[in-house]
């Protein structure tokens, strides 16, 4: 092989490659689950709940359309945020809320912060704005959905950075351990949405049914057959990145998440959006 051809073998390879990377980190995923559990009413059964975490100012098309799109076809009855909606270090609310404004029409919302949100900040300004858009902010919240004669308990946990004074401090989780001894006092089904998916065993602890969790970035470079390679708060081969977990008699679903932060791209770790279909036993 000539010099000639070796230079254009690997531009076509470095094109291909790009091409690959582009796709990995702009073209959606949806990962589909059904949940059985007899505490779920009979009349929340088929209930779907869409998932969207770490956005991390992400565009997908122009004012969302692409994200948009992809949601309002799974026809969710609800959407859970699970945090990160911006990036501390890029910080643009106005992506974060054109696609709340989107979603909004599509399904009641309930969000919970994670770590950017806490660090940003600009908190009290995001939650203004989520709040003039309709969103039930959960940050250390617990409401009622209702239906039918029926009613379950979604509840939420503001993120731990919210109580550290330095960004490497570490997790404190004593108040996140004080509000959900709290909020969880309840024989109801449960529904717990929290950022972090490496404090399972707390929420298992607390009796919590069904959690919803992000922040992993599902490992952000997903080695086949072996999983996510690096995650923060968990560091090298975390394990809890995507899919869900069993504990006792809490399962976890774990976002691969949407955008990035530190690190720019994804490999083999595409974009997720997340559904949860709740089946009664009853």
């Amino acid at each position: 092989m000539n010099k000639l051809s070796k230079g254009f073998s690997i531009i076509i390879i470095i094109i291909l490659l790009i091409i690959f990377l582009i796709w990995q980190n702009n073209s959606i995923v949806v990962s589909y689950s059904d949940y059985h559990n007899s505490k779920i009413p009979a009349d929340f059964n088929e209930l779907k709940i869409v998932q969207v975490s770490d956005l991390h100012n992400k565009m997908f098309g122009d004012n969302q359309s692409n994200l948009l799109s992809h949601v309002e076809k799974l026809s969710p009855d609800i959407i859970v945020i699970t945090g990160d909606l911006v990036d501390r270090r890029n910080f643009d609310l106005d992506k974060a809320i054109s696609f709340i404004n989107g979603a909004v029409k599509i399904a009641p919302i309930y969000y919970v912060s994670g770590n950017h949100e806490a660090w940003s900040g600009r908190y009290s300004r995001i939650t203004q704005k989520l709040t003039n858009a309709g969103v039930y902010i959960m940050d250390d919240n617990v409401l009622d959905i209702s239906k039918g004669s029926s009613t379950i308990k979604i509840i939420g946990l503001s993120d731990p950075d919210f109580y550290t004074l330095r960004y490497f401090e570490g997790t404190n989780t004593s108040k996140l351990k004080e509000e959900l001894q709290k909020l969880s006092d309840s024989d109801k089904f449960k529904i717990l949405l929290s950022h972090r998916p490496e404090l399972f065993d707390l929420y298992s602890e607390n009796n919590i049914d069904l959690i919803f969790s992000g922040h992993a970035h599902g490992g952000q470079f997903r080695i086949p057959f072996v999983g996510g390679l690096v995650a923060p708060d968990q560091g090298l081969f975390p394990h809890y990145t995507a899919g869900s977990y069993i504990k006792e008699s809490s399962t976890m679903f774990v976002s691969r998440g949407l955008g990035n932060s530190i690190i720019p791209i994804r490999i083999f770790n595409r974009p997720e959006i997340v559904v949860v279909t709740l089946k009664s036993s009853n």
